[in-house]
């Protein structure tokens, strides 16, 4: 691993690209995808060089380079050492400032949608606002939701209450298996969620697929108790 290398392989096309992008046009959720991954991609190489340090005899980042009579070590690579601590010292702000850029990018999206929801809302017609009013009830319940993942790109939030999810449904929701298959045949694939949340029905796309984290989703869900 070179500095050169790993950063303008990592970042080059990042801040600039993302930048003059997101300024000429709306964020969209594969933008935020490609973020994360990229993430994801500094996040290792961060990792990488940790593992050089450990081999180093356990320099780290702290460990002094020189002997007790002023000496470059000779039990380690200094300069490998310096070099390591000089990278994860850039990848590390670097992933900082693509961390502000997911945070903003989510709040983009997720204005964009609340908006298009209002005003979707506000096109609705009397009767079907009736229907809108009484609400079927919930079979399950959102309980955490882990960031980046695919279940917060799509704008799903810790107390939504499900009332649909692809084709389970409160008329055939018998128990979380049922969630649990739709989500295993669907990788990759949106799915329509229809959810309550303060009162009102919110539907979004939530597309499983796998991220750096545990399962396809990257939340939990829980059944209601009625």
């Amino acid at each position: 691993l070179s500095a050169a290398e790993t950063r303008s392989q990592t970042l080059s096309g990042t801040m600039s690209e993302e930048g003059s992008e997101s300024s000429s046009q709306a964020v969209t959720v594969a933008d935020v995808q490609q973020l994360v991954k990229k993430k994801d991609a500094i996040e290792a190489q961060i990792k990488a060089y940790y593992d050089i340090l450990e081999g180093q005899n356990k320099a780290g980042m702290d460990a002094p380079l020189v002997d007790v009579e002023g000496y470059p070590r000779n039990d380690i690579d200094v300069y490998e050492v310096r070099t390591a601590r000089h990278n994860i010292i850039c990848l590390q702000n670097d992933h900082k400032a693509l961390m502000k850029q997911i945070e903003e990018a989510l709040h983009q999206l997720h204005a964009r949608d609340r908006e298009k929801h209002r005003l979707d809302e506000a096109e609705v017609h009397p009767e079907v606002m009736e229907q809108e009013n009484s609400l079927p009830a919930a079979f399950a319940k959102v309980d955490t939701v882990s960031p980046g993942s695919p279940a917060h790109i799509s704008g799903l939030q810790v107390g939504d209450e499900i009332i649909e999810f692809g084709s389970v449904n409160t008329q055939n929701f018998q128990n979380l298996q049922n969630i649990a298959t739709v989500v295993q045949h669907s990788e990759g694939n949106p799915l329509n969620i229809t959810v309550i949340r303060n009162g009102q029905t919110v539907h979004m796309s939530l597309s499983p697929q796998r991220w750096s984290g545990r399962g396809l989703l990257g939340c939990n869900i829980i059944p209601l108790q009625h």
